[in-house]
């Protein structure tokens, strides 16, 4: 008699896999629940502004997990805000220049610009735990991720075809199903590749909000920022490397395990016609598709939050009634809501501009003078870098984003180096700039690069993804040559995504101008003419009044720029460049 054989080896493989996923998901889900529970006793102790750092190798895994923490905290942050302020911004006319005006303003200012209200302010709200410290390390970094992010979905939002905002008024989708069904899958590619350059600046930020001097104190929390600065103080090569590669190794980490299974997801929001033949794959997420856990889990998750608020919403007038996609303009005043708000806000500006002019009395001539010909000099390194920046990264970008095979090779590196903090790498720079006796007047505009190619780079990427299949199969049936392929596919099809990169980058030169032009390594203090050395040493020394007229020299600049260049290229994205069927 012969036994047969209840499980073939193959069916016992396919039927063990998702068991191990599961498990893992599991274990890491109780590791991630150990370092909150450590982390918040920290954070929940006595406040310690000054905390010894260790050079040793053995502490980089506490520090790490004390940087990361701070910088996930500050990246949810930043996208909620990031959405909610686009959309707002997309969708009420009234208040969209002004929202953007202040948009433009807000991610110009360095960070160190925020650093003592922010800080201050925190402290005072939580004066005898260290978690007001952490509150205002954490804002201050949410200051270096959030803008690039709001200005990617509000650009995407406002790119969305015609056709596709009138199919969802024809099938009378609620404001609430047309968030989720049509602008955040919109905005999802673009959402994606700008977050990697927000995290990318939140380790930016970190070096500077780690360890940095405040109106005579010199606050110091424990963190890979720290352990960097104090490495690149005391000239201990040894520690400065290991620093830098523990960063590393969590950005590789944080590129597998998190970037590219997003943006093999991302992919299925891609707008077109024709499917395209190559996709970008992720291990970690077919794993992670397989898993039994995770899809009865988000299954059961969403079903729950989803039935009862469409039941609600079907109900609802505007889900019977099909809303015109033009309104006629309400003709109506304000609403005593608007007033209110209106005056409360003037009242407030009002009181803030009294108290800045105060300040500003205390500046002498002499420092204007020098505070001038500091705006001269930074705002000529900032539209050098943005220049290079933009003369290699097009090219680049559109390389990636159109063949499949260079990016799967360039790609994984892009993300690398572009998650890995320039400020990591300004001490190395420094260091050398300093053995071959060179100063930071040019050398600034090198580590300005560091901190501005990304966003331009990632923007063009996710312009030139978004591009449907199908037109550039188009282009190929018809044989377009390159000049005309570059001028009636390319950069029409990528000019929204290269705008918002432009402008987030103009913005990031001008946070790096603060560690550009400004430097203490192996003790000597390096510095050359600009704003950024100006704001550096004023924040060091507590002179306020320097530190304001200098945020203000920015704003103005930047609302100059914001006029006369930027606004009307962004018109000009919306209505010539924008993708219509």
């Amino acid at each position: 008699m012969t036994v047969q054989r209840t499980f073939a080896r193959s069916l016992v493989t396919v039927r063990t896999w998702p068991f191990f996923i599961d498990v893992s998901i599991g274990l890491c889900a109780l590791a991630v629940f150990m370092a909150i529970v450590h982390t918040a006793a920290y954070w929940l102790g006595t406040a310690v502004p000054t905390s010894p750092i260790s050079e040793s190798a053995r502490s980089l895994p506490l520090y790490a997990l004390y940087s990361v923490t701070r910088i996930a905290i500050a990246y949810v942050l930043s996208l909620i805000f990031a959405v909610g302020y686009g959309y707002i911004a997309a969708h009420n006319t009234r208040v969209e220049a002004w929202m953007i005006a202040v948009l433009d303003i807000l991610q110009s200012i360095p960070v160190l610009s925020f650093l003592p209200p922010v800080l201050l302010a925190m402290i005072a709200l939580v004066p005898h735990h260290q978690l007001g410290i952490e509150m205002g390390v954490i804002l201050l970094i949410f200051t270096g991720q959030v803008w690039n992010l709001a200005f990617s979905f509000y650009s995407s939002v406002k790119a969305i075809p015609r056709e596709m905002i009138e199919a969802s008024r024809i099938y009378r989708y609620s404001a609430w199903q047309r968030f989720w069904q049509l602008e955040m899958p919109y905005a999802a590619i673009g959402l994606v590749w700008n977050s990697i350059v927000s995290v990318a600046n939140g380790w930016f930020a970190l070096m500077a909000c780690e360890m940095f001097p405040l109106n005579g104190t010199n606050f110091q929390l424990p963190g890979l920022g720290s352990y960097i600065q104090t490495a690149t103080y005391s000239g201990d090569v040894r520690a400065l490397v290991s620093g830098i590669a523990a960063i590393v190794l969590i950005v590789v980490a944080t590129d597998q395990l998190i970037w590219r299974p997003l943006i093999a997801w991302s992919e299925k929001f891609k707008f077109e016609q024709v499917e395209a033949a190559d996709h970008v794959t992720s291990p970690i997420l077919t794993l992670l598709q397989r898993s039994a856990l995770v899809n009865a889990l988000s299954s059961r998750f969403w079903d729950s939050i989803q039935e009862p608020v469409y039941r609600r919403l079907a109900r609802t007038r505007e889900c019977k009634v099909v809303q015109p996609i033009d309104p006629e303009p309400d003709r109506r005043g304000a609403s005593l809501g608007y007033w209110i708000a209106g005056v409360a806000f003037a009242l407030v500006v009002s009181w803030g501009v009294v108290q800045c002019a105060a300040m500003l009395r205390q500046v002498t001539l002499a420092d204007l003078r020098m505070l001038l010909q500091g705006a001269a000099a930074t705002f000529l390194r900032v539209n050098v870098a943005l220049l290079i920046s933009a003369l290699w990264t097009v090219p680049v970008g559109v390389a990636i984003g159109f063949n499949p095979k260079v990016a799967r090779i360039v790609q994984p590196v892009a993300q690398v180096l572009a998650s890995v903090p320039a400020t990591a790498f300004f001490p190395i720079l420094l260091i050398g700039l300093l053995k071959i006796g060179g100063g930071l007047g040019i050398g600034s505009v090198a580590l300005m690069l560091l901190g501005t190619q990304w966003y331009i780079l990632f923007n063009v990427i996710a312009g030139a993804m978004s591009i449907p299949s199908d037109l550039r199969e188009a282009a190929s049936l018809y044989k377009f040559t390159r000049w005309q392929r570059w001028t009636t596919l390319i950069l029409p099809g990528i000019f929204p995504y290269l705008i918002t990169g432009m402008v987030t980058a103009s913005g990031g030169a001008w946070n790096a101008s603060v560690f550009a032009e400004y430097a203490n390594v192996q003790n000597r203090t390096i510095q050359t003419i600009g704003l950024g050395a100006q704001i550096d040493a004023a924040t060091a020394d507590g002179r306020f009044p320097i530190l304001l007229l200098a945020t203000i020299m920015i704003s103005l600049m930047v609302v100059t720029m914001n006029r006369l260049v930027w606004r009307r290229l962004y018109r000009l994205a919306e209505t010539r460049y924008k993708l219509e069927g």
